[in-house]
């Protein structure tokens, strides 16, 4: 018989919620019988089990397609030890762990050997201690897969909402706004959705109050935004816009006119659909060349490993994984 691919969980900071969510999703069986594999350290899910008083059968794995059905299985990176579990702290090793789990996943899904990775939150502070360029996980994946034209999309329920930029400071944000990229974002989106909708149908946000209203309040909605719209709808592609932001989630929520949405900074979209679905949201990175999803929220230190966080995030996360890795599963 094949070997199953798994789908890869980094299990995210160790002081953080990220593998305690993992632990409390496999005592309640979750992951039984589907192909999953944690990449992170044995030893941290070990005392972490044992302080929620978890029964969970952890064992290590050495190459992911030894998976098999029952215990939770982890490819063990061997960084952490019990005695290094320091829930609810900013700790160097943590963060520096969870750079590299993230990076053991990407390298293995590269090479085929999981079917794509679903990532659990990292502590920016903790891991810029070790790395002070470290932006996030989306930049750290991109950049380890050699892709310059990607971007992050946000999903709840049937709403999918991309960004021009993310974490950039809003004067950034703004001057990102160029013809050039968010024709790409647009491209971006399309072919995403494409994989499962045949013409999905995009809206795309003006960056301006009112989209500028006709000059107003600003020309970058006529001078970059226009020109890339209707380049899109050149090359076949269902844009339309630019849409006032203020009313655009509306029409996409309540009228079911969008299928995605096109925002030109993080908060643009980033609040809307937090408010949305704050436990279900998930986040995908878009244009790489493996699937990659993550729950949408941080480590949490202030509950971290108190055994209230809620859990449902990462079966969102999953979920959309398989999806667009069209797998139920991959043997």
């Amino acid at each position: 018989m094949t070997a199953v691919v798994p789908m890869a969980i980094t299990m995210g900071d160790a002081s953080g919620v990220g593998p305690e969510i993992v632990l409390r999703r496999a005592a309640d069986s979750a992951f039984e019988n589907e192909p999953v594999v944690v990449y992170g350290d044995l030893a941290i899910l070990q005392h972490g089990a044992e302080l929620l008083g978890l029964d969970v059968e952890i064992v290590a794995l050495s190459e992911p397609r030894q998976w098999r059905p029952g215990p939770l299985q982890v490819v063990d990176a061997g960084l952490l030890e019990a005695a290094d579990h320091r829930p609810g702290v900013v700790d160097a090793a943590s963060g520096a762990a969870a750079r590299e789990y993230v990076l053991s996943a990407t390298r293995d899904a590269l090479a085929g050997k999981v079917a794509g990775i679903v990532t659990m939150p990292m502590n920016k502070e903790a891991t810029q201690l070790g790395d002070p360029g470290f932006v996030g996980h989306t930049e750290l994946i991109a950049a380890a897969c050699g892709v310059q034209r990607f971007t992050m999309m946000l999903t709840a329920g049937d709403l999918a909402v991309t960004h021009v930029s993310t974490h950039v400071s809003l004067q950034e944000a703004i001057r990102r706004v160029t013809t050039a990229r968010v024709t790409e974002v647009i491209e971006l989106t399309y072919e995403t959705l494409h994989r499962f909708l045949d013409q999905p149908r995009i809206a795309v946000c003006g960056v301006n109050p009112h989209a500028g209203e006709h000059g107003l309040f600003g020309s970058e909605d006529a001078d970059q935004i226009v020109p890339a719209i209707e380049a899109a709808r050149a090359a076949g592609i269902d844009a339309s816009g630019p849409h006032p932001a203020d009313t655009v989630f509306h029409q996409a929520v309540h009228r079911k006119r969008f299928d995605a949405i096109v925002c030109m900074y993080h908060d643009q979209g980033h609040t809307p659909m937090k408010l949305l679905a704050f436990e279900s949201g998930v986040n995908v990175t878009v244009g790489l060349p493996i699937v990659r999803t993550s729950v949408d929220h941080g480590t949490a230190f202030d509950i971290a490993w108190q055994g209230v966080a809620f859990t449902g995030s990462l079966d969102h996360a999953l979920r959309w994984a398989k999806r667009l890795a069209n797998v139920e599963w991959v043997q």
